[in-house]
């Protein structure tokens, strides 16, 4: 009797199950009350999830984590670059792919116009923070898998953040750690770090990245309509939220080197 199993292809399990869904509102939030946020307040950040070190076959690695927004960062290099022309400063390459399954609605595995556009930003955001001086001829790749979105602002957001911390589980020579935040104005208020949800109400949002231990703003990705007072509020209170994240990421770092040289 001639089997149907092929050994080709990558078989499926024999048995599935449905998946179970938390029951959520898919109205849009109340505005106007700090109570809009499930669990926390318009000045509150998501709770981040951080891990250096996941990948073992890159240079460095690291898997950030902050509710909906699952990010999982590699980096290769310094190597040298082929086929390019001598350059005292080394190159860094940044790019950014969603999986099909990280949306609500199925993505293509073809790179589109998001991708690109996100992936410059966390370049511009890193640009400055990395010695490339020490890297003539030579290239640093950054690779960022989103496994799961929950708004493109969170994605520039939690990718830079994942990248700096790739970067340095690395070794390579930065003049510090780059943080990252976002925030969005809804009806004259400043929520940080919105959803998905939430940035499709708001007038414009912002994302800053810097690096709070030199006190430099390093990229400013502004979209909507917003006015400059708002503008200025929003940098202040993202500029906060770095200064506490930094803290979170440099531990992390840490504990993650820590356990290597156990």
């Amino acid at each position: 009797m001639q089997s149907t199993f092929d050994r080709r292809r990558i078989n499926g399990p024999e048995e599935s199950f449905p998946p179970f869904f938390a029951e959520e509102s898919r109205g849009s939030p109340p505005r106007n009350t700090s109570k809009a946020r499930k669990g926390r307040t318009t000045s509150d950040i998501r709770p981040i999830f951080l891990q250096p070190g996941l990948i073992s076959q890159a240079n460095g690695s690291a898997y950030i984590e902050t509710e909906r927004t699952k990010i999982a960062c590699s980096v290769y290099g310094p190597r040298q670059s082929k086929n390019t022309t001598y350059n005292e400063k080394g190159r860094l390459n940044v790019e950014v792919k969603f999986a099909p399954f990280s949306c609500e609605r199925r993505r293509a595995p073809l790179r589109d116009a998001e991708d690109r556009s996100i992936a410059v930003a966390i370049q511009q955001a890193l640009l400055s923070s990395i010695r490339l001086e020490l890297f003539p001829k030579s290239s640093i790749d950054v690779f960022l898998i989103v496994i799961e979105a929950d708004g493109i602002e969170g994605c520039v957001a939690s990718g830079s953040i994942a990248a700096s911390t790739a970067l340095a589980d690395a070794g390579i020579d930065m003049f510090g750690l780059v943080m990252s935040c976002s925030a969005a104005v809804v009806d004259s208020d400043i929520w940080i770090d919105p959803t998905q949800e939430e940035s499709s109400t708001a007038d414009g949002s912002i994302v800053l990245a810097c690096m709070p231990a030199l006190g430099t703003v390093t990229n400013v990705w502004q979209s909507g309509r917003m006015s400059p007072a708002q503008v200025i509020m929003c940098m202040e209170a993202c500029e906060t939220q770095c200064v506490n994240t930094h803290s979170v990421v440099a531990q992390a770092l840490l504990n993650s080197a820590g356990t290597a040289s156990i």
